[in-house]
């Protein structure tokens, strides 16, 4: 009797010991994100303190250092009151997110789809796709950026002027076919934005398309076998069938497309605080401008993660 009791007891302490599914889940993701976590608290909390400490007050350099003066809120309201720059170009980039973001995320599934299909060469096409991400990173974006490149490419707008003109034309024609179709003029302005940013779209859809990508490649084939001898067609199994499995990875492609649009080496916004900051050596105003900066990321963030989840919420299983 006391035998079975002990077994008994032992079988109810290893089943208190056995995690739940979704605990073990959320260890796995902690796991995950451990890494970022480390490097948060040991390499970016503490300069991340200092910048709001900055923010509040007068920085001034001296020779043993470096003295601060407490001004309370001043600095924020130079930046948001006194400064005939900052707000124009914080909206500025604003408008940019809104309109570019929406166009990365088509066309990054877009070409995902057609990059998940059984074709030659489709192994080339992928990183051809890829390419892009690594032409902008590190030392070829500082290449992009230099002197040589610059003035090179200055020569070479002013030989092809003519032929910029003409494709002004071209751009100008394609505007009034949109308007003869009799389409919204906010869907004619989102689609010229966006054959005008076309360049800056391929660039920035290198990491979505192969999240897109694995997406993909992870719903099981066997489900779109069986929808196809239901009879549904090719449009419905997308909607159905893809669009369902995929739509988790739309909200964590939005995130990361906000996120990379807004740090971009070319933003407006951030030329503006390295400006500020390194350039004419006025660290508490350009602190005001980066928390502001954060304080607006955040907010497009949060916006953008309810609008999507509530968006996506009906087509996930």
């Amino acid at each position: 009797m006391s035998n079975n009791h002990h077994k008994t007891k032992k079988h109810k302490a290893i089943k208190r010991r056995r995690l739940t599914l979704k605990q073990q889940r959320s260890i796995l993701g902690y796991l995950f994100i451990s890494p970022f976590i480390i490097g948060f608290l040991l390499l970016f909390l503490t300069p991340l303190i200092q910048s709001f400490i900055y923010s509040m007050n007068n920085l001034t350099v001296t020779s043993t250092g470096y003295e601060l003066d407490y001004i309370k809120w001043e600095n924020y309201n130079q930046v948001l009151r006194v400064n005939p720059d900052f707000v124009p170009a914080l909206l500025s980039t604003v408008t940019q997110l809104v309109s570019k973001v929406p166009v990365v995320l088509i066309f990054s599934l877009f070409a995902a789809s057609l990059l998940n299909a059984k074709f030659k060469g489709r192994a080339f096409a992928r990183s051809v796709f890829f390419l892009p991400v690594i032409l902008t990173s590190g030392i070829i974006l500082a290449m992009e950026s230099s002197d040589l490149l610059v003035s090179s490419a200055q020569l070479i707008a002013e030989d092809n002027m003519q032929s910029s003109s003409g494709q002004l034309m071209q751009f100008l024609q394609f505007r009034r076919l949109l308007y003869s179709m009799n389409i919204p003029p906010a869907i004619i302005n989102f689609l010229v934005l966006a054959v005008d940013q076309i360049y800056e779209i391929v660039i920035a859809s290198g990491v979505q398309i192969l999240i897109f990508l694995a997406a993909l490649q992870s719903i099981p084939i066997a489900l779109y076998e069986a929808s196809t001898m239901d009879g549904a067609t090719a449009w419905e199994n997308f909607w159905k069938i893809t669009f369902p499995m995929i739509s988790p990875l739309i909200i964590v492609n939005a995130v990361y497309s906000i996120i990379d649009t807004f740090t971009h080496p070319d933003n407006e916004m951030m030329s503006m605080i390295q400006t500020t900051i390194f350039s004419q050596s006025n660290f508490g105003t350009g602190s005001a401008m980066a928390w502001i900066y954060l304080a607006t990321v955040a907010v497009m963030l949060i916006i953008m993660s309810v609008v999507l989840v509530k968006s996506l919420a009906r087509y996930q299983y």
